[in-house]
């Protein structure tokens, strides 16, 4: 089988290009994704051109492209003059509030504007970054829960009162976890509830299936040792859209994915694909999932072959065998896709790549990785092993 060089798939290319459209700017999406800024703006032209997916159709002309972005560019200024006036109880109450929501949004907005809207100097909030601003204080109860609230309709709801405690302090704010749950709790404010996962592997087949080798061994020492994978459903307006993952157990981090209106063997192999040409990992790895039709299949046996790579299935009707991949199913529906109306099968895929690549891989505080984004913790790691060689 040929292998592709390509480091990312079309529907990545596709989703990192959309959100250039809907307003984001080409720094800022290369930021966020990790990209060179020649990466993406080829992606664009080649959008531009008709030819980002290989397919024949309509060519969007760059006019159109253009008018298309100033329009998403002009809402996005709106809503962004809005943000102040309808918080202006919140950012109201000191310099120190505000440089706390300006740091939060510095992917979001330009800095200038920012301060410039909301009345600071931007001198004034680098001095408060660098923790010399004499405002820079203990806040009382009300500023603690204007923040708070602030932060909370950020990240959309998806910290309770621990990983809260810790992003507050990663802001620059000292708040002891006993205040800061005494404030959600008193006010209403608290993560996303959660819901039981439920499984929908199709077992019932005549394919072959491997042993359960990785024995609920949840912790690799090392990255791209053991991948596990699994696909749930996302139902929006316009029918049910599925999404397939990779996970490395090791950092936890998502290194693959597929979106797709239907669940076969080709929404596998192309996570699974993704995944191999991000990291490029030795033979040897251990692939596991459950024991699926669209696993089992030739088409995938075939991929993990070529890779050389170690097929593992878990036990009959057993989902802990892959629990990790399943927990990682429920906190993104909790925080994304439970009691939220998708209209398109466009707006899940949008919404689905935001919390893969921008929040949860790169922001996202995990409890199994001492608090750390999988690519903070992955980081950190190789900075420990570089230093281990230097000694050595």
């Amino acid at each position: 089988m040929k292998i592709s060089k390509q480091a990312y798939t079309t529907e990545f290319k596709e989703l990192a290009v959309k959100r250039i459209k809907d307003g984001q700017n080409v720094s800022r999406v290369c930021k966020e994704l990790g990209l060179s800024d020649q990466t993406v703006r080829n992606w664009v032209k080649a959008a531009v051109e008709g030819k980002l997916s290989g397919t024949v159709g309509r060519v969007v002309t760059p006019e159109e492209m253009e008018l298309s972005r100033l329009r998403a560019e002009n809402l996005r200024l709106k809503r962004e003059n809005e943000i102040p006036k309808k918080s202006d109880g919140v950012l109201r109450k000191g310099c120190s509030v505000k440089y706390a929501w300006i740091a939060g949004q510095c992917e979001s907005f330009v800095l200038a504007e920012m301060c410039e809207v909301l009345g600071v100097s931007i001198s004034g909030y680098r001095a408060w970054k660098r923790g010399g601003a004499p405002d820079r204080k203990r806040l009382t109860d009300s500023q603690m829960l204007a923040l708070i609230r602030a932060i909370h309709a950020e990240l959309k709801g998806a910290y309770g009162s621990p990983r809260m405690v810790r992003e507050l302090r990663a802001r620059g704010f000292s708040g002891s976890k006993e205040r800061v749950e005494r404030l959600m709790r008193d006010n209403g404010i608290h993560a996303r509830h959660k819901r039981r996962y439920k499984v929908t592997t199709d077992s019932k087949h005549g394919l072959p299936v491997a042993e359960n080798l990785l024995a609920r061994n949840f912790t690799p020492t090392a990255p791209n040792q053991v991948w596990t994978s699994d696909i749930t459903y996302l139902w929006t307006d316009e029918g049910w859209l599925y999404l397939a993952i990779v996970l490395d157990l090791f950092n936890r981090e998502i290194v693959g994915w597929s979106l797709k209106p239907r669940m076969t063997a080709d929404i596998v192999t192309d996570a699974l694909t993704m995944a191999w040409c991000r990291k490029r990992p030795a033979p040897g790895l251990l692939y596991h999932s459950d024991r699926g039709s669209q696993y089992a299949s030739h088409a995938v046996q075939d991929k993990l072959q070529a890779y050389g790579m170690t097929c593992s299935m878990s036990r009959k009707g057993n989902c802990w065998d892959n629990a990790p991949t399943g927990s990682w199913f429920n906190s993104f529906k909790n925080e994304r896709v439970h009691g939220i109306r998708y209209a398109t099968l466009a707006d899940m895929k949008a919404a689905s790549f935001e919390y893969i690549e921008v929040f949860y891989n790169r922001k996202r505080q995990h409890s199994t990785l001492g608090y750390k984004s999988p690519k903070q913790f992955l980081t950190a790691w190789l900075s420990r092993q570089h230093q281990e060689k230097l000694v050595a």
